[in-house]
């Protein structure tokens, strides 16, 4: 079944809460863009617009002030694996259950996706789409108890896996977190709304004040009666994704109250510790997701840090590519390095990951081009050698350079730099420990330890 990698937001008692949802849409957009969705509740009936593209592609004016009537509101921004871009799969998805209508948006990856599906289907039940979300619903549907809350548990025990959720029920918004904590969830307070989100750089945008992370294995349930908590499992250690640290979350973000910026800072600091480039001129990054690890790394090496790659913010999806006699066209309208900065020096060029290898190949022959003496590159992460099966998209071991080449040095070659170093295993666990306050996270890409076995 297809999982996603994506964004949720959740507003309550908001006057304009489709304009929120969208707002908050906006600031977690680099978590999907495949496709968003909104739906909104009057307390009575819920109201959904979603489609393929970007938030802004898909909702005008017109749709958030005329058609998405309501206070409660939840929206999704997605990006799903190969084979499930599909209209059917949009989110939210929806349902009319006997304890009244649902909407859910959904982060993350059900482990048990496929055996779920199989049992519910000799059951009877008819899935409309290719999601993994859409179990949830099948297992509310055909649990006994009468009540919302009593079926909503129930699903909930039954799945495993990678979940953040938001749900909409009548006047009610509800925030779930699975057990092991893996995708992030927040809560936040705008005067008398409150707002769920993915990450806390969505309640920047839209005003609202930082409270609390949802905690793994906690569902809060918004209402007239406030914010109530429920506990529906418990495990002795979380597995929090360390790749969301790394990488893939807003470095404008917070994690459990801790800047994702200082995180990643301190993550260019040990790596400098670890692995100097002695003798280089300059720093320079690989823009932008690795702004943060390049600045601590040139604080901590004493080498200046200089604006060497320029980043084209402004590339489509998809484009037409010109005749080859335009070397690398593939990374030239991304990236360009500054000739400047670049030319006669030795260069060390920091990056947050390697997964493929093609981006980071070609960005090394063009440095070449531009004039560079030398180019060591230092990777603010163990090697990326293993897929995620978690809820977030990354390719096949065939496809992962740090499996198939098998080493550093191998991978080195391959890439064409002079020397290569990745933040090792212990350095990233101290990073971890001491600025994000994580004692346990899972780290299965670097190490192949799969917290959860899956299907």
């Amino acid at each position: 079944m297809l999982h996603d990698k994506c964004g949720v937001i959740g507003i309550w008692n908001g006057p304009d809460a489709a304009h929120l949802a969208y707002a908050g849409l906006y600031a977690i957009q680099h978590r999907g863009q495949e496709s968003a969705g909104i739906a909104v509740s009057d307390g009575d009936h819920i109201r959904l617009h979603k489609g393929m593209g970007r938030v802004v592609d898909v909702f005008d004016a017109d749709t958030l002030k005329h058609k998405l009537i309501g206070n409660y509101a939840i929206g999704h921004t997605r990006y799903s694996t190969s084979g499930g871009s599909h209209d059917r799969n949009v989110q939210p998805l929806h349902a009319h259950l006997s304890v009244g209508e649902v909407s859910v948006a959904h982060n993350g990856q059900l482990t048990n996706a496929v055996a779920l599906q199989k049992e519910l289907e000799e059951r009877g039940a008819i899935f409309q789409t290719s999601s993994d979300t859409e179990i949830i619903f099948h297992l509310m549907a055909t649990h006994a108890h009468q009540s919302f809350m009593d079926r909503l548990i129930h699903a909930v025990q039954r799945i495993e896996g990678a979940y953040s959720l938001v749900l909409l029920h009548k006047d009610q918004l509800i925030g779930v977190r699975d057990p092991d904590g893996f995708r992030p969830l927040c809560l936040g307070r705008k005067e008398d709304s409150y707002v769920l989100a993915s990450e806390t750089c969505a309640l920047d945008l839209i005003g609202a004040k930082y409270v609390r992370d949802i905690e793994p294995g906690e569902i809060v349930v918004i209402s007239r009666n406030g914010v109530v908590s429920k506990r529906f499992a418990q495990k002795d250690q979380q597995h929090f994704c360390v790749f969301e640290l790394i990488y893939f979350s807003r470095p404008d973000s917070l994690f459990q109250g801790q800047s994702i910026l200082d995180i990643r800072r301190a993550l260019g600091r040990k790596l400098a510790e670890e692995a100097p480039a002695l003798g280089a001129d300059v720093v320079v990054n690989a823009p932008d997701s690795s702004n943060a690890a390049a600045l601590g790394f040139a604080d901590a090496a004493g080498i200046p840090y200089e604006l060497g790659m320029i980043r084209n913010h402004y590339v489509g999806r998809t484009f037409i590519e010109p005749a080859q006699s335009i070397r690398d066209w593939r990374a030239r309208i991304k990236y360009n390095p500054v000739r400047s900065v670049i030319e006669g020096r030795s260069i060390v060029l920091v990056d947050d990951s390697i997964v493929r290898g093609t981006t980071s190949r070609r960005l090394i022959r063009m440095l070449r081009e531009a004039g560079a003496r030398e180019i060591h590159l230092r990777i603010s992460s163990p090697v990326f050698a293993h897929p995620c099966y978690y809820g977030i998209d990354t390719p096949d071991y065939d496809q992962l350079v740090g499996h198939r080449m098998g080493s550093v040095e191998r991978i080195r070659e391959y890439l064409e730099t002079d020397t290569l170093a990745y933040l090792s295993h212990d350095g990233l666990r101290s990073v971890m420990k001491e600025s994000a306050g994580l004692e346990s996270y899972c780290d299965a890409c670097f190490s192949g330890t799969y917290p959860i076995p899956v299907e």
